[in-house]
């Protein structure tokens, strides 16, 4: 029967004798599993956005530190360009940017290109503290997965990556 069968077929043939069986659909069980693993997650993210906002200044929000830290990320932004890339109103950017302002931890600079609008940009107080509470979470972080081993963490930022295209 092999004789009969041209090159493509032997090639189609073989390779699917070889191909590993695709995976099974996950279960409602497992996916609940993650599901309630977000949710802690997303618990522990929230009040650590909380103590990260105290820690640069007491009555900042987690909603301004997020803007904050978003705007030391990137240096000078024009506010659309900065609702754009937190998936919010400009609006929102605009009363977040005032109360910012108001503690000084950013300033306004005329676009040289067009002086009727302006960048937002950190002060460098602002990204000092920032920088501060970024290292010592990091450092937590990075102790933490220390205790892993090297091929659970690739396999983490494996799933990681994988969950982002998957809730684009």
């Amino acid at each position: 029967m092999i004789a009969a069968m041209d090159n493509t077929d032997r090639v189609a043939a073989g390779s699917a004798a070889t191909l590993p069986a695709a995976p099974e659909p996950a279960s409602d069980a497992a996916i609940s599993d993650v599901e309630e693993q977000f949710t802690r997650l997303f618990n522990q993210v929230g009040t650590a956005m909380r103590d990260r906002a105290v820690r640069i200044h007491p009555d900042l929000q987690p909603g301004s530190y997020k803007l904050l830290t978003t705007i030391v990320r990137s240096g000078p932004i024009h506010a659309g360009a900065l609702a754009a890339m937190l998936y919010t109103d400009k609006s929102v950017i605009s009363r977040q940017v005032k109360l910012l302002e108001d503690m000084g931890f950013i300033e306004r600079k005329t676009d040289p290109t067009d002086r009727r609008a302006s960048f937002i940009a950190a002060t460098p107080e602002a990204i000092e503290k920032v920088n501060e509470v970024r290292a010592a979470d990091q450092a937590t972080l990075y102790r933490g997965l220390r205790r892993w081993g090297e091929e659970d963490v690739r396999r983490l930022a494996e799933l990681l990556a994988r969950l982002n295209e998957v809730t684009r």
